[in-house]
């Protein structure tokens, strides 16, 4: 590696731990990780690790953070693009998908790794699905108001949701078909009757 691709900012060396640890988190898994895998995937030094992450727990839990930051940034652009609000929830399904396909390693971490690491790890996946649930809500609450969708209690349709996508996903994962794009004709269909929308407007 030249010095020229070596970081050269502080913020770049973080990201470079950062992206070095979801390649080996995702390829050995949590427990079979060491700092040292990531400090030499990221080629910089474990001085500089432990600047930024205290531990090897510190930069998972961040991962995760990194990824509901990053999914909730996405839908909340996706969905600001569409005014009424079943259009909302088509925009949100498909940013969604694309991003856990898009970010497949970080979505293993947040969705599949923090499974029965501890209740550090289950109290970050709960919130994470917690923050996707209330953007749903939200928006099922919109199409409510505008009549999108016919009245409902909107926040366990939108855990349901929440259910399913993590459901669909996390089989993705592990077995890599069918893909999220395979996916989306059928999953469309399910969510949008499941909130009331008719089979016409599907």
């Amino acid at each position: 590696m030249t010095t020229s691709s070596l970081p050269t900012t502080p913020q770049e060396t973080r990201e470079r731990i950062l992206e070095a640890a979801v390649k080996v988190f995702a390829t050995k898994g949590y427990h079979d990780t060491k700092v040292d895998d990531i400090v030499s995937e990221s080629n910089t030094s474990k001085g500089s690790f432990y600047f930024y992450f205290p531990s090897k727990q510190d930069i998972f839990l961040a991962l995760s953070d990194t990824f509901m930051d990053l999914l909730e940034a996405r839908l909340t652009q996706a969905m600001e693009k569409e005014t009424r609000g079943r259009d909302q929830m088509n925009a949100a399904l498909q940013t969604s998908l694309g991003l856990f396909s898009q970010y497949r390693g970080l979505a293993k971490i947040a969705l599949v790794q923090a499974v029965g690491l501890g209740t550090a790890f289950e109290d970050r996946r709960r919130k994470i699905n917690d923050r996707f649930a209330k953007i749903i809500q939200a928006r099922l609450e919109r199409a409510v108001q505008d009549g999108s969708i016919p009245p409902l209690q909107t926040e366990i349709a939108a855990r349901a949701w929440v259910g399913a996508l993590n459901e669909i996903v996390i089989h993705w994962i592990y077995t890599g078909s069918p893909t999220l794009e395979e996916s989306m004709p059928a999953l469309k269909q399910f969510l949008a009757r499941s909130i009331g929308i008719s089979e016409e407007k599907i």
